[in-house]
């Protein structure tokens, strides 16, 4: 990749960041060309050296070295021709983990209503905040509860849920939960309360059913923006009966349109990309790991999820207790969920990823670390 295109791209991204209000050390250069995600592509980036996106986050003043070393892979678990970005994103100022948010499960505050039905009560905050999304690469979000994805909300089946939102954002917001629910909970414009206003709450109150998968979403137009910019969180009801006993992930499949051209430049599930190339998660060998997959990707109709080495059990939406399907591929469009169940049977680093390998390079890879270790 060449200085020049780097520098071009740099300058562009700085124009457009003060076009929209956004913070920027970089001089403004109007008659720059706006490069696309292709160019990225075309000129190199996110093949050898990973992601190398540092030159479209909105306050970046230069280009960096972006490729990594073979040593620097060897580091992470990948070799020299992996996809690896350069760096650590910062997740203490951030206050956001990937990897202890894959186990992260809020079941609210836990009462009984004098019917005996079991009451989960949660408060979902709105804010506005930047964000970290690869080392160096810092996105301007909405997001619930501070993060992206929001907080994982966990029921169980014919609990009464009850969900006091606050927006202290600084653009009307809604949330709209995926499920069965009367019209004035459905958190959309025009129906109920419809949009809740800067400073303003409302209480979302409805029972849980049907068990599944589900996930929760700004529903405030344009329903494009307001879900890339982050709204967006995982909503699992459990069936009564419990499922079996399992290592439990969340992954929220995400991307982020950094130069607001309406296509993606970064790819994640959890929205860091790379983080779990970087920091593979360790289950054990022969262990059930279930994984909760939601497509929240905006601006690309489908994503999908292959694991290497291995094949999984798929219950879509997770409305059925019986798989079905055995693959080792699938693919969903946006909102679209699934249930992965697999066993490792083999120790070692395996891969997993999107299928659309422009969504590998550009972020959305990690590893499996397979151990005998029991303290994993």
């Amino acid at each position: 990749m060449s200085e020049t295109f780097l520098k071009r791209l740099a300058a562009r991204i700085a124009h457009m960041g003060r076009w929209r209000g956004l913070r920027t050390d970089a001089p403004a250069v109007p008659d720059v060309p706006d490069p696309s995600r292709r160019e990225f592509i075309r000129a190199g980036v996110g093949v050898v050296g990973g992601l190398a996106v540092a030159a479209v986050a909105p306050r970046v003043a230069a280009a960096a070295p972006l490729i990594t070393s073979a040593g620097h892979s060897a580091q992470h678990g990948v070799g020299h021709s992996g996809n690896i970005a350069v760096g650590e994103v910062d997740t203490t100022r951030m206050a956001y983990d990937p990897v202890p948010f894959l186990t992260q499960f809020d079941r609210g505050k836990v009462s009984r209503l004098p019917g005996g039905q079991t009451l989960r009560e949660f408060k979902v905050v709105a804010h506005d905040r930047e964000i970290e999304i690869a080392p160096g690469v810092f996105f301007p979000a909405w997001t619930f509860n501070g993060t992206v994805p929001g907080t994982t909300l966990r029921v169980r089946e014919g609990d009464r849920v009850r969900i006091q939102f606050v927006n202290a954002g600084t653009h009307p917001h809604t949330m709209h939960f995926h499920g069965i629910h009367r019209a004035e909970m459905d958190g959309v414009p025009g129906v109920g309360p419809g949009e809740i206003a800067p400073g303003g709450t409302f209480t979302y109150e409805f029972d849980a059913i049907p068990f599944g998968l589900h996930q929760y979403h700004c529903h405030t137009l344009p329903l494009k923006r307001h879900i890339h910019k982050g709204l967006y969180g995982m909503f699992i009801i459990d069936p009564r009966q419990g499922r079996p006993p399992a290592r439990e992930l969340v992954m929220v499949m995400n991307a982020f349109d950094t130069n607001f051209d309406g296509e993606n430049e970064v790819y994640a599930v959890n929205t860091v990309a790379f983080h779990y190339a970087k920091h593979p998660i360790r289950v054990k060998r022969n262990e059930l790991v279930r994984i909760y997959v939601v497509n929240m990707t905006e601006f690309d109709p489908i994503n999908s999820i292959h694991i290497h080495g291995n094949f999984f059990h798929v219950y879509r939406t997770g409305t059925s207790l019986v798989p079905s399907e055995y693959t080792d591929t699938i693919m969903l469009c946006q909102a679209e969920r699934a249930i992965l169940e697999v066993r490792f049977p083999y120790a070692g680093r395996f891969m997993f990823h999107a299928h659309q390998s422009e969504f590998t390079e550009l972020g959305w890879m990690g590893l499996f670390e397979v151990t005998d270790d029991v303290d994993v």
